[in-house]
Formats: C-alpha cells, sequence, structure tokens
C-alpha cells in the first residue's frame, strides 16, 4: 500500500522515486562533464552557469505550477499563452504610466485570472482539461496579440528592468526568484493539507470527495496557482527580453510538462515531485547549452528532447506495470 507524501513510513514506491531522483542527478551531473570536455574553457565557466541559469528561471517557474496541476491528475496547455498575455498587458503604454510596481501585479493578476478561468470551467463547467486549456491556448494569445497589435512592446520604465534583471549578494534576481518559488511550492505541496489535497484527487478523485474534500474548488486553486506561476514567469521574460510580446512562452507547455514528466511525476496523477521537476528542467537547460555551445542546428535539440521525453514515459510505464505485478 502506498502512503501520502507526509508520512514517516518507507514505502517501495518511495524507494523507487529515491532512485529515480537518484538517477536523473547522476545523468545531470554526466551532461556537464560531458559539456565540460567539449567546451573546457567556456561551458561551466561563471558567464554560461548564469546564462543557463536565466534561460531556465522561466520555464522553471511555470514547471512548479504544471506539477501541481498533472499531480492533481489533470494537464494544462495554455501555460505559455497565459505567459504571453501576461507580458503584453503589463507592458502596454498605459499599464506602464503606473509604475513598475502595478506592471508587477498586473502580471499577476492576468496569469492568476486566466489560470482560474481554466480550473472553473473544468471543475464547474465539467470540461476535459485537455479541451479547456487548449481553448486558453488558442483564446490567450490570440487576446495577446490583439491587445499588442501585433506588435512588440518595449519596457519604458527603467526602475523595473533595474531590480529584474540586477542581482543579490551577485546572484542574478532571475534565480532568487527561482528559487523562491521552488520552496514555496515545495513547502505547499509536502509540508500542508492543500498538498495533500492535490495528492489525493490526483490518485483518487472520487475517493477524496467521499473523505470529505471539496474537489471543484480544489481543482480550481490548482488551476489557479498555474496562471499565477505563469504570471511570475511573465515578469521573468519581459525583465530578459525587455519587452512584452505574444510570441512570448512559445512551446513553453511542451517543455514544462516535459521537465515534469522527466522529474518522475505520473502523467495519471497522485504521485510527483518538485525536485525532480527541477531537475528536470535543468537536464533539458544544459542539453541545449551543450548544442548550442558547440553550434549543433535546433533540429537536432528537438529530435534530442523528443528521445528524451520518450525514454522518460516509458520508465514510467515500466515502473507501473512493475508495480502492479
Amino acid at each position: 500500500m502506498r502512503t501520502g507524501p507526509t508520512t514517516g513510513v518507507r514505502t517501495p514506491s518511495g524507494l523507487r522515486l529515491d532512485l529515480r531522483l537518484t538517477i536523473l542527478t547522476g545523468v545531470l551531473v554526466a551532461l556537464c562533464v560531458t559539456g565540460y570536455v567539449l567546451q573546457p574553457d567556456s561551458f561551466l565557466s561563471e558567464s554560461n552557469v548564469s546564462t543557463m541559469l536565466r534561460l531556465a528561471a522561466a520555464i522553471g517557474v511555470v514547471s512548479v505550477g504544471m506539477t501541481f496541476v498533472i499531480i492533481s491528475g489533470g494537464i494544462d496547455l495554455s501555460v505559455g499563452s497565459m505567459v504571453a498575455l501576461s507580458s503584453v498587458w503589463m507592458t502596454t503604454l498605459a499599464t506602464q504610466s503606473y509604475g513598475p510596481w502595478v506592471m508587477v501585479l498586473c502580471a499577476l493578476v492576468v496569469g492568476l485570472g486566466a489560470g482560474l478561468i481554466n480550473g472553473v470551467l473544468i471543475a464547474y463547467g465539467r470540461l476535459v482539461p485537455f479541451i479547456a486549456t487548449l481553448a486558453m491556448y488558442a483564446s490567450a494569445r490570440g487576446l495577446a496579440e490583439r491587445l499588442s497589435d501585433g506588435r512588440t512592446q518595449v519596457v519604458e520604465q527603467q526602475g523595473y528592468l533595474d531590480f529584474f534583471r540586477g542581482d543579490l549578494f551577485g546572484i542574478p534576481t532571475l534565480i532568487w526568484m527561482l528559487a523562491v518559488v521552488y520552496v514555496v511550492g515545495w513547502v505547499l505541496l509536502n509540508r500542508t493539507t492543500f498538498g495533500r489535497r492535490t495528492f489525493a484527487i490526483g490518485g483518487n478523485e472520487e475517493a477524496a470527495r467521499l473523505a470529505g474534500i471539496n474537489v471543484k474548488r480544489h481543482t480550481a486553486m490548482v488551476y489557479g496557482i498555474a496562471g499565477l506561476c505563469c504570471g511570475i514567469a511573465a515578469l521573468m521574460v519581459v525583465a530578459r527580453t525587455t519587452s512584452g510580446s505574444s510570441t512570448n512562452g512559445m512551446y513553453y507547455e511542451l517543455d514544462a510538462i516535459a521537465a515534469v514528466v522527466i522529474g518522475g511525476t505520473l502523467l495519471s496523477g497522485g504521485r510527483g515531485t518538485l525536485i525532480g521537476t527541477l531537475i528536470g528542467g535543468l537536464i533539458f537547460t544544459v542539453v541545449n547549452s551543450i548544442f548550442t555551445q558547440n553550434n549543433l542546428e535546433s533540429d537536432i535539440q528537438n529530435i534530442a528532447k523528443g528521445v528524451i521525453i520518450v525514454v522518460a514515459v516509458l520508465l514510467q510505464y515500466g515502473t507501473a506495470r512493475n508495480r502492479k505485478t
């Protein structure tokens, strides 16, 4: 029998999860060694490591929200579009005229609002998550293009750029943001009633309902968290690119789902870990950096990503079959 994430009993599934995290960590280290061997002068340099972490930051934050959604038994195909919509809305001339902190508030509210719309449609409208989030995928990016009139909106608030492109104790602000989101997400998922209910709903929704959990409200809140993470990611993307655009967040949903799956979260829900998601995202970032520094074509990078995803899913299926036998 499998126990919840907060119990002190070690179970076979828990041991398998620890083994998977160990293997993932080994893969990450091996990739870093490979990158160093191929480019000893630049791969592990401070500037390249900082660049890799900056690039991983936005996807990493989106992956936190995706982890909650998938553990609860859902899926969200709209995260990239919500990042685009948040980035465009916060960089309009009207929004920027109120100052940098109104820009921040706007991105968070737009992301949270879009996520809650997904959650309400799924929980109370009884739409299948795939359909509801696919609709948001199309409509949010369409609205972003409409608001921006198809143009890139440049950030004119220097105070915003100074803060989010700056650093604290020599570490870029974007990396601090990524760390804070992961710490808060880990505590919420593993040390609170909200996290236990998320696992319970993903494991068996009907049993969770009979146990007294308000499944509909909780599901809406989970998608709201995913939307809020997209709003935070929009802040990071705008800081890195100094602009808001309807093309921001392109393919983020694929990268986020891949990071979550590689990290060991079951697509069927009920089991997962944010630590695994973080390692999964870093693996993709390191692979991209290796390919870029060695002048390999982007199509080869995409093929490698596809192979990694297929292997990760096959490992999941193999683990599930072994658990049944």
